[in-house]
């Protein structure tokens, strides 16, 4: 086996730098291409500018698809009046979204590692438009269930598939501002989506309609910006691109990437089963991605519940309209505001004792959370009435939303530095256990908090949340010697670590 040089063009690369060479490994006679170290075509070695390009892009589509999540509950009472449903009709709506979010990625994450990110980023901007202007156009409330749980469906790459597409371009000392704005722009949304949505809502000429509209148009000009901004960054599909050129250029049929060589046996309908079912496997063989499931689901969920019961919690308590209902949410955003923030100090931590602690070192922040979070509910519990000032509660909903900020993120870039190349697979695997839970969670929050009250609701998730606390110390103690007695987490860090050695050089 012996490596060398040739000069190869990827199509893209301007004149001037044709002779860009690409580091071929003759092996039994193939010729395997791969990135030459420092190769400006490897997603690693990207400019800065173009890797916060594609972070930015990616990253408003997480913006999009998560504040459609919550703004479509501020229109349920002229939703209700308009099209004649149930209030449990309406919440369907919200319900079914998420589980587009939870099923899909089982496919689209593994696909985009099998067959690249691209391509799902601008299909799924596409028809996640298409679906925005279907639920304004609805005349009866079957028509914007099933609207809804295809936006769900397409929006879900706006939810997983970024995870995997920061892991491409970023080493894992570089990855926290990244991971970090992408936590932000999933959590925020969520709180500055209804802030603005309770006063649409509250405008008799705009109302649910205008809230859909609104998602659509936003929708329609971010698939222009990922027309025009989003690269491919999946290293697999790159060098197949270029080994498929270097064929057409040289009539030989030895250049080829490794990734054809593994798939050449396979056909597609294999390639589908293992790629749909990476996700499954890794949620269920994997401690580290199933505890991480259960901890964010968990956190999910309630959150969930609370963007539910939130505005009937204030309009009984505190007699408020509409619009001021969807200003309470300002909350949720002013938490995960204080969460970023406090993820920057994190990252401080992380390089400080990343060569002592490993992967375990983004695990700091994730320990404090693990208090916030049942604070935060005890506190909501215990404070939402009449005789307690309105700004308590909200205070309460501010601490829990820190909490919650800081497990997403947690999770998102601890699994992106255990699986590397399989992250989304990873990510696709928790995401699934998390949307369950967020979808079936609103659909008892009504009858529970009518039999149980909000008070001894939300004290019941306290005390939930009070039996978590203990994941993120087991995982900060014990994680790299779980991970060690798993031979698919081996295996990846090994390649992964490969390959960052390789761009070293």
């Amino acid at each position: 086996m012996q490596s060398t040089l040739i000069p190869v063009t990827d199509g893209q690369t301007p004149e001037k730098e044709s002779a860009t060479t690409t580091a071929v490994t003759v092996d039994e006679g193939v010729i395997y291409v791969d990135f030459e170290p420092g190769d400006p075509r490897d997603p690693l070695t990207f400019s800065h500018k173009k890797k916060w390009t594609i972070t930015l892009t990616a990253c408003i589509f997480t913006i999009l698809v998560s504040t459609s999540s919550s703004t479509f509950a501020m229109g349920y009472d002229s939703m209700m009046r308009d099209l004649k449903c149930t209030e449990f009709e309406a919440t369907l709506g919200l319900s079914l979204y998420i589980i587009g979010f939870a099923v899909v990625p089982l496919f689209t994450s593994s696909f985009s590692e099998e067959f690249g990110r691209l391509p799902l980023y601008i299909v799924c901007a596409f028809f996640y438009t298409l679906t925005q202007v279907m639920a304004a156009l609805g005349t009866n409330i079957t028509m914007v269930i099933v609207s809804r749980l295809l936006s769900g469906a397409f929006g879900s790459t706006g939810a997983t598939v970024v995870t995997g597409t920061i892991a491409d371009i970023w080493l894992p000392k570089d990855r926290g501002l990244p991971m970090s704005l992408y936590a932000f722009s999933a959590v925020a949304a969520t709180g500055f989506g209804p802030l603005i949505a309770g006063w649409i809502e509250a405008n008799p000429h705009l109302e649910w309609r205008w809230i859909q509209w609104i998602h659509a148009m936003f929708s329609g000009a971010y698939f222009i910006l990922v027309v025009i901004y989003m690269r491919e960054t999946r290293v697999a599909i790159i060098t197949a691109s270029l080994a498929r050129k270097m064929r057409k250029q040289t009539g030989s049929d030895r250049y080829r990437a490794r990734i054809e060589d593994s798939n050449k046996n396979k056909d597609l309908k294999q390639l589908i089963w293992v790629s749909s079912t990476r996700p499954l496997f890794l949620l269920l063989t994997e401690p580290t991605v199933q505890v991480l499931a259960l901890w964010v689901g968990f956190t999910w969920g309630v959150l969930f519940c609370l963007i539910e019961s939130i505005s009937p919690e204030l309009q009984s308590f505190y007699h408020f309209g509409v619009g001021e209902t969807g200003s309470a949410f300002t909350s949720l955003a002013l938490g995960s505001i204080i969460g970023f923030f406090a993820t920057r100090y994190q990252e401080t931590l992380y390089h400080k004792y990343v060569a002592i602690k490993g992967q375990e070192a983004r695990l700091y922040l994730a320990m404090a959370a693990a208090f916030l979070l049942p604070i935060g509910v005890f506190m909501w519990a215990w404070t939402a009435n009449a005789s307690v000032p309105w700004i308590v509660p909200l205070i309460a909903l501010t601490i829990f939303m820190t909490g919650a900020y800081i497990v997403y993120f947690v999770v998102f870039l601890y699994l992106a530095d255990c699986y590397g190349m399989y992250a989304s697979s990873a990510v696709a695997g928790q995401s699934l256990f998390r949307n369950i839970l967020a979808t079936v969670f609103p659909l008892f929050t009504t009858q529970m908090f009518d039999k149980m009250t909000y008070k001894y609701a939300n004290t019941m998730f306290g005390c939930i949340a009070s039996l978590m606390a203990p994941i993120p110390f087991v995982l900060f103690f014990y994680g790299s010697e779980i991970r060690r007695r798993s031979t698919f987490s081996r295996q990846t860090l090994e390649a992964e670590q490969k390959r960052i050695d390789a761009s070293k050089v």
